[in-house]
């Protein structure tokens, strides 16, 4: 899977990266769901993480780009703080804009007013965003290289200057208080059109309107010879309280005048021009004028509409899809330092593309483990090499001893450093691998067709066939639900297959006879070695230590049974 080279913090820009998904069982075989869990209270969030942390490429190119950001934005908790605040006014700009109307007849004066205030607020994010990254303690590629993304959209759209402009149309529109309408009547006094005559900075004020329209009409010296108005008129507003007799001249109760025809006082108005919403006077009213002017404005109003539509999309959309990658890095880094605090060793790792050593970890733990217990200073951290001596461990050990902990480990500092994270060690230098497959045992319920050992045999074949010199295999206690004899033999088959790929791999296992076979099993192999690890002992008692050492089974059984009195000597003598 190749992801497209669009900007993006997660990827160098330009670059044409393939990346691979980890098989969904591996993020739960690791531990790291409970990771991404814990991590942030967000469902969608926690989603979001686990896809990034599960989607991997062995370019080093990514892993040292996402590491930078992720130690700048580590290094920097205000920055981390204010991206977050901006965050949230984009989402609520998102969800709550005007700018997804497209309707002409919707989009009147009124919406233009409110989207000059998003597109204000647009601005001061974008502008916000800018000067955050403009902190010279920011180091990373791909934080400078965003710094300059949002500048070239900033001044590609021109918002210094669109700034301005809605600066001061905001002021000219917060001094419109009323609006003048002309209505052109016919010789029956009904209304023929209507029209924008000015649009003022001060509010009618009420005034008699019978004796008003009566003056007007009955008195020829006060109709104008023209339309130009000459500033003397009045605002009538109808009230409900107040309707009396002019009800005849109103259609409804809307508190707009409508003008219509009638024979005699008392019968109902037949209205001949358009008619103010019911319901609540003021509201109604400005849906009204909402609807007349935007009539009137036509094409004016739709140019508008598109420009603002333009720069808010500039201005939110091209950055909005790098939001998810952001809190990606925010949340890790804020978890982490949690448990920074609370005692746990974390490093930046060292991606490497070449060299003798393909792993090389110093004082690593399960950090699944760390998560749980409180006092983090109990933790037996443990050294691991891979190289071509050491390319398949076979580890084994006392049942909880803690090789299953340490199998989950190793995984976690792959999965941890290849999403740019740092890692539970003192610490890891690290060939990237391709992908990490696990075999862990299966629910029952996914063996009931084949049985245990066929399922085993089943899924190893399909891993072994997607894996890679690459890949990092993690098997734990593969082909142990049968007899010893049965799963000795496929087992040393497959460690075999394994070195003819070169898959590093750890295999913990309680056949013991397996891991005294490493070094036979190594000279039947060209460019790969297998070793034996074991979990050390001291005096029977687990300390949770690995050792390249042949593995202790009878050593070990003899120590637990001397303690527990029950060797043949202590049994028959009755000590």
């Amino acid at each position: 899977m190749t992801q497209s080279a669009g900007f993006s913090l997660l990827q160098p820009s330009g670059a044409d990266i393939e990346y691979r998904r980890l098989p969904d069982n591996v993020m739960h075989d690791l531990g790291l769901d409970t990771f991404c869990e814990k991590i942030s209270n967000d469902g969608k969030e926690r989603r979001m993480i686990m896809n990034v942390l599960s989607k991997i490429s062995s370019d080093s190119t990514v892993a040292s780009y996402r590491q930078q950001i992720f130690v700048d934005i580590f290094n920097m908790p205000e920055l981390r703080n204010t991206m977050m605040e901006l965050f949230g006014k984009i989402q609520f700009m998102h969800d709550f804009s005007t700018m997804h109307k497209s309707s002409d007849e919707e989009l009147g004066l009124w919406h233009l007013f409110h989207r000059l205030d998003e597109l204000d607020g647009y601005i001061k994010t974008v502008e916000t965003m800018r000067d955050c990254l403009s902190d010279k303690q920011i180091k990373s590629e791909g934080l400078i290289s965003l710094r300059d993304y949002i500048t070239e959209l900033y001044e590609d759209a021109c918002f210094a200057d669109m700034k301005k402009d809605i600066a001061a149309l905001k002021v000219k529109a917060s001094d419109v208080k009323s609006v003048t309408l002309g209505i052109n009547v016919n010789e029956r006094f009904e209304a023929v059109s209507m029209g924008l005559v000015s649009v003022n900075s001060k509010p009618f004020k009420k005034s008699g309107i019978v004796s008003n329209f009566a003056d007007a009409i009955a008195n020829k010296d006060k109709i104008q010879d023209t339309s130009d108005w000459d500033g003397d008129m009045h605002y009538h507003q109808i009230d409900r309280e107040s309707k009396s007799n002019i009800i005849e001249f109103m259609k409804n109760e809307g508190g707009m005048l409508a003008v219509g025809t009638t024979n005699a006082v008392g019968t109902r108005t037949k209205t001949t021009v358009v008619n103010a919403m019911a319901g609540d006077s003021s509201m109604g009213s400005t849906f009204y004028l909402d609807t007349v002017i935007n009539k009137m404005l036509g094409q004016l109003v739709k140019k508008l509409r598109d420009t603002l539509t333009k720069y808010a999309n500039v201005a939110i959309v091209n950055i909005s899809g790098l939001v998810p990658e952001f809190v990606y890095y925010i949340r890790c880094a804020e978890f982490i330092g949690s448990l920074m605090d609370k005692g746990c060793v974390f490093s930046a790792a060292k991606p490497v593309a070449d060299g003798d050593y393909s792993v090389e970890a110093k004082g690593f733990y399960n950090l699944k483990l760390a998560m749980k217990m409180d006092i983090v200073s109990d933790i037996v951290p443990n050294d691991l090499s891979f190289d071509q001596k050491h390319t398949v461990y076979i580890l084994t050990g006392a049942n909880r001893g803690g090789k299953t902990t340490i199998t989950q480990a190793v995984g976690q500092l792959f999965v941890l450093a290849q999403g740019g994270l740092y890692v539970p060690a003192e610490s890891f230098s690290y060939v990237p691998c391709d992908c990490i497959f696990t075999h862990f045992p299966a629910d029952e319920d996914k063996t009931v067709d084949l049985g245990r050992l066929g399922e085993e045999c089943v899924r190893f074949k399909e891993i072994f066939s997607q894996s890679t010199s690459k890949s990092l295999l993690l098997l734990n206690e593969t082909f142990s639900t049968t007899s010893f004899e049965e799963g000795y033999y496929i087992a040393r088959d497959s460690v075999k297959a394994l070195l003819s790929k070169s898959v590093r791999t750890i295999y913990n296992t309680h056949m013991h006879k397996l891991g005294e076979d490493a070094e036979e099993l190594s000279h039947e192999s060209k460019d790969a070695g297998a070793a034996s690890l074991v979990m050390r002992t001291d005096e029977g008692k687990r300390s949770f230590k690995v050792a390249l050492a042949k593995p202790e089974g009878s050593s070990y059984a003899r120590d637990i049974a001397e303690k527990y009195g029950v060797t043949y000597d202590m049994l028959v003598s009755g000590s």
